[in-house]
């Protein structure tokens, strides 16, 4: 089957079959940031964003995404640099392997929720396995980060 969809900005046409999941396709288009962990749709890994929504593309088919537009961190660069530099900063970023799933819900939770409370931040990650931090240092970068996007603003 052909599909047509939008990845990180630039339209794009591929064929694929029935069962191929979104997780294969990035990585075949290299788009390594999206990372198999669980493939149980269980530990925020191989996060993405379609249409702004954080999915998960180790639980989604490819054919799924005709006409959507699809984003990454290989299109998020700019944005996932200035946030990560908080994560550093907060210790959070440990081995990294979580980082760039844990980075796409961050942005998703910030298109969908403008100013969020760290219960709605705890709640809004839930979904994503850290083995190095507890989550503790990950909530403390989020919540500097919010503050100085603010600042930003009011500037």
């Amino acid at each position: 089957m052909n599909i047509s969809f939008w990845l990180n900005g630039v339209n794009c046409h591929e064929e694929v079959e029935p069962d191929t999941l979104l997780i294969d396709l990035l990585r075949k288009k290299g788009c390594l940031s999206v990372k198999r962990g669980c493939e149980t749709a269980n530990c925020g890994l191989c996060t993405v964003l379609m249409d702004d929504r954080a999915v998960l593309s180790c639980s989604t088919l490819a054919a799924r995404i005709e006409g959507k537009k699809i984003v990454t961190l290989e299109g998020m660069q700019r944005e996932a640099k200035e946030f990560g530099s908080f994560i550093a900063n907060e210790g959070a970023e440990q081995c990294g392997f979580c980082n760039p799933g844990f980075i796409m819900n961050v942005f998703a939770m910030l298109k969908e929720i403008k100013e969020p409370t760290e219960e709605q931040i705890k709640e809004y990650l839930a979904g994503n396995l850290c083995r190095c931090s507890g989550f503790v240092s990950q909530t403390s970068a989020i919540l500097k980060f919010l503050k100085y996007k603010k600042a930003q603003e009011e500037a």
